[in-house]
């Protein structure tokens, strides 16, 4: 993905296709992609103005929501909590496109 702005696509709800997941890399789908059932699913909403909701499934399978900001910088998305400075999550873009998005944690 250039450094520049990013595509207008990748402004959307990702979902993640853990079936599709292999090795350290993480898939994500757009949310109107036709998943099989899953007891949960994981998702990042990436705002064209930055902002950033996130869910993941609680104990009780029930979506627990978090809110914060994202940014891009080349291959990197990093990932922050409401009000913090400190990345809460940084991840590396493997590929993207407008139907799919692979993620590789940048610790890793």
């Amino acid at each position: 993905m250039p450094s520049d702005a990013p595509p207008d696509w990748l402004h959307q709800r990702w979902v993640h296709s853990h079936e599709e997941d292999h090795g350290d890399e993480m898939v994500f789908r757009p949310a109107s992609f036709p998943f099989p059932p899953s007891r949960g699913r994981r998702s990042i909403e990436l705002g064209k103005d930055g902002t950033l909701r996130g869910a993941r499934p609680g104990p009780t399978d029930r979506s627990e929501g978090a809110e914060g900001r994202w940014q891009i910088e080349g291959e990197r998305l990093t990932l922050f909590s409401p009000g913090s400075q400190s990345p809460a999550q940084a991840l590396v873009i493997v590929s993207a496109s407008a139907d799919r998005l692979v993620l590789r944690s940048a610790s890793g």
